[in-house]
């Protein structure tokens, strides 16, 4: 990334340099590539997946508002141009132009690409996307975005979604259980991780124990009468998460969950938009930059699932004597809560995801809180990017401006050396992530 004007202190030229060096970005997902009308680019920009309400614009907010200031002049604008002016240019540009500059702009080493498997032929079926847009043809493929951004791409791969497609193949509750092994272990073979989304399924209130042979085959057995169905059955679930955990100890992967910002929605197809829940789009619920299909059918609502990591504590503790490392995603406004569990447990590592695009300048409080708890070496940057180039290029602009205000004040006080700062930001921005995911 250029330094004009990027990093808000003054600060060694070490650090400086450490600081803009090509980053891992542990979790991203897929970019339009198609042409999008105010509407639809507003949608995308918000939480909720919804139209700002009538004479308001999702431009008034924080990441709107960072949009205009600081991914205007890579579109070659002036910074805080209108709304107007900036989605012309947008057009005008065309989104194969804006991405490229957007992605490329945003110093980018490495993307670890959520969802991965639905375009590598690992599952065919795209109908359900647990990633709301990701998989549909006007989606950049993981091959096109790392080329768009002049970076590698790697796969981190969904369980549930392993699930569902041997929910729909398996011909007992006894060939359920090897062939949920076996889909797992596929996609452990060409992934540098796998991902958790059960807090959008039933929550992260679960029981840490391995569940009976007997009562999951009596599950499976139930599950197979309606494949189609979500899967929320406990016991299942359960199951899911242990395999996968025997499954990443087997091929040296990491567990990531989603664990942080609750997932707003309540709608259905043919629901109104700026009703209480999200827009649809053609028959299909659209999602926005935060949202999945799980989240926006009533199963994760304020106050019910998001109550960040606390909930998973017994879980977590349970999987330590495995030692697969657990990465919690997207902890904020709960990030305190995950920094402190990274601290305390030897395999969890903790990140702020989409919170850095999110909270804008806000993003200097949430990194040097999570420096006060977490451990160095525990702490790592993922763009969260989804929907549109923007969220990806703020993500990591976000992310040096606000470690660089919290190494600066470090720097200043006399508590770190030039040199600790350097590692520091080493570690947080691609030496942690190239460790833990075997880059």
């Amino acid at each position: 990334m250029r330094s004009d004007g990027v990093l808000p202190v003054e600060l060694p030229d070490a650090v400086r340099e450490a600081l803009l060096a090509p980053l891992v970005d542990q979790n991203c997902h897929g970019v339009r590539r198609d042409d999008l009308t105010r509407a639809r680019f507003e949608t995308l920009l918000s939480d909720a997946g919804t139209p700002a309400p009538p004479g308001t614009t999702h431009f008034d907010t924080p990441v709107g508002t960072a949009v205009r200031r600081w991914c205007a002049p890579v579109l070659g604008l002036a910074p805080h141009v209108p709304p107007a002016v900036y989605l012309a240019r947008r057009a005008e540009l065309g989104a194969t132009e804006v991405n490229r500059r957007l992605l490329g702009a945003a110093g980018i080493a490495t993307f670890l690409f959520d969802g991965f498997d639905r375009f590598d032929g690992l599952d065919g079926d795209l109908d359900g996307d647990l990633d709301g847009d990701l998989g549909r043809p006007e989606v950049l493929p993981p091959a096109e975005m790392g080329q768009a951004g002049g970076a590698g791409t790697a796969r981190v791969v969904h369980i549930e979604r392993a699930e569902e497609e041997v929910a729909r193949t398996a011909v007992s509750g006894v060939s359920y259980i090897s062939a949920l092994a076996q889909s797992l272990a596929a996609r452990a073979v060409r992934a540098v991780a796998l991902k958790s989304v059960t807090a959008h399924r039933s929550g992260l209130h679960l029981d840490p124990a391995r569940p009976s042979r007997g009562a999951v085959i009596a599950a499976a057995t139930r599950r197979l009468a309606c494949p189609g169905e979500r899967l929320i059955d406990q016991v299942l679930l359960r199951h899911l998460l242990w395999t996968a955990v025997d499954v990443a100890r087997e091929y040296g992967r990491p567990l990531q969950f989603h664990t942080g910002h609750p997932h707003y929605g309540g709608a259905r197809q043919g629901a109104h938009a700026g009703r209480g829940g999200p827009a649809v789009h053609g028959g299909r619920v659209d999602a926005g930059a935060f949202g999945t299909p799980d989240a926006v059918e009533g199963r994760a609502v304020p106050g019910r699932y998001g109550t960040g990591p606390a909930p998973m504590t017994g879980f977590i503790m349970a999987v330590q004597p495995v030692g697969v490392p657990v990465v919690l995603l997207h902890c904020h406004p709960f990030h305190r809560r995950a920094a402190y569990l990274a601290g305390v447990l030897p395999h969890v590592y903790v990140d702020v995801g989409a919170a850095l695009t999110r909270s804008a300048t806000g993003s200097a409080a949430v990194m040097a809180e999570l420096l006060e708890l977490a451990p160095f070496h525990k702490q790592l940057f993922g763009s969260g990017g989804h929907g549109v180039a923007e969220t990806c290029h703020l993500g990591a602009l976000h992310y040096r401006r606000g470690l660089a205000g919290a190494l600066a004040a470090r720097l200043a006080d006399g508590e770190w050396s030039a040199s600790d700062a350097v590692r520091v930001a080493q570690m947080i921005g691609s030496g942690n992530a190239r460790r833990i995911y075997r880059l």
